[in-house]
């Protein structure tokens, strides 16, 4: 497999993975700045508790590249944008990739390229948009050996807190996962379900594609570590954190918890002990 060599940049040698997304300022959205506006000093922090991969745009990427070292962790690069998170939604509803997505993600170096696949209650146009994106991307992504993380996201309705919230239906969610799976997708970044202790069928539907968990929404750090303590014991190989870490009034802090819980399974008392010592 030719992915497999960038894989192995994005999961550490236990075969599992903690990507902290700071790409939320590609989709136009005021509120998804908050934590994020110096870029800059955000990445840096976020950096000193050495997390497997950061999610970033190419716009933002080259702040992470231009540093110095062999440690770093690795790129992942966001390749589609859409304005799908209001509140209210627009007239006309998009998500589109950028240009040449495999040559950017090169020139980059990134590890893996990250596309959405969205499922929105009543816009069927968005999902079609994403398919159609994922079937450029596949073929290209393929001939270069650059992995395609897919992002299925079963979402809420906006008027209930902007396009940010899971619907949690472990029966959509097992659809729009193996829909990734069935149009090529290296890795999956998924949703958790409303009952975490039902997560084996997310991961067993997945087959051998890892599953790594979506953050979502901000929740309080006793439900965030709980439920990934949770997750990763469903089988889960790791989680794809933003929100919850980089508007964290200790994001390092937040970051090294997880990080015990992803690769030392750490349970959430040791892991919020962590958490409290900043």
């Amino acid at each position: 497999m030719l992915a497999k060599p960038r894989i192995h940049r994005l999961f550490a040698a236990d075969g599992k993975c903690f990507d902290v997304a700071i790409d939320h300022g590609f989709f136009n959205e005021f509120g998804f700045l908050a934590g994020i506006e110096n870029m800059r000093s955000a990445i840096q922090t976020v950096l000193t508790a050495g997390p497997d991969a950061v999610q970033l745009t190419v716009g933002q990427a080259r702040l992470l590249q231009s540093i110095p070292g062999k440690q770093k962790p690795a790129l992942v690069l966001r390749t589609d944008v859409a304005n799908v998170y209001g509140k209210t939604l627009p007239s006309y509803l998009f998500s589109k990739i950028i240009d040449e997505p495999v040559k950017q993600a090169l020139r980059l170096d990134a590890a893996c390229l990250c596309v959405n696949l969205f499922l929105l209650p009543g816009q069927p146009e968005v999902h079609s948009d994403c398919i159609e994106n994922i079937c450029v991307l596949k073929p290209v992504a393929d001939e270069y050996g650059m992995p395609l993380m897919i992002e299925p996201l079963v979402m809420q309705e906006n008027q209930k807190g902007g396009g940010y919230l899971v619907d949690g239906n472990i029966e959509k969610i097992m659809g729009l996962v193996r829909q990734a799976v069935e149009l090529g997708a290296d890795i999956i970044k998924a949703d958790p379900c409303s009952d975490i202790t039902e997560y084996h069928r997310v991961v067993e539907v997945a087959g051998d594609v890892p599953i790594l968990v979506r953050g979502g929404g901000k929740a309080s750090d006793t439900e965030i570590v709980e439920r990934t303590v949770e997750l990763m014991r469903q089988g889960a190989r790791g989680i794809v954190y933003g929100r919850n870490v980089i508007q964290h009034e200790t994001p390092a802090a937040m970051t090294r918890a997880l990080m015990s819980i992803v690769h030392e399974s750490a349970d959430a008392k040791t892991a919020l002990n962590i958490l409290a010592q900043g």
